[in-house]
């Protein structure tokens, strides 16, 4: 799975709409909009609050934690 699909999953376990997700997080409506739709990847420190909310609501992260993984390798792969 991608992380888009994957952060889109997380969210929709919680029933939260992308701007009360985005309000969570700390982010806009837009960057949850432009992960979950693939235009953009999270960054580290994104990352690293959305397994923090993964965490808080007992939500299993480690198949967001993986594809993000694969995602930067991707980036970085000539």
């Amino acid at each position: 799975m991608s992380i888009a699909s994957e952060i889109k999953e997380i969210r929709q376990k919680c029933f939260l709409s992308q701007n009360s997700f985005a309000t969570e997080l700390g982010v806009s409506f837009s960057t949850v909009n432009r992960w979950e739709t693939g235009k953009t990847v999270p960054n580290c420190i994104m990352m690293k609050r959305i397994v923090e909310f993964c965490k808080a609501q007992g939500i299993d992260y480690h198949l967001a934690d993986e594809a993000w993984k694969e995602s930067k390798n991707a980036v970085h792969t000539y």
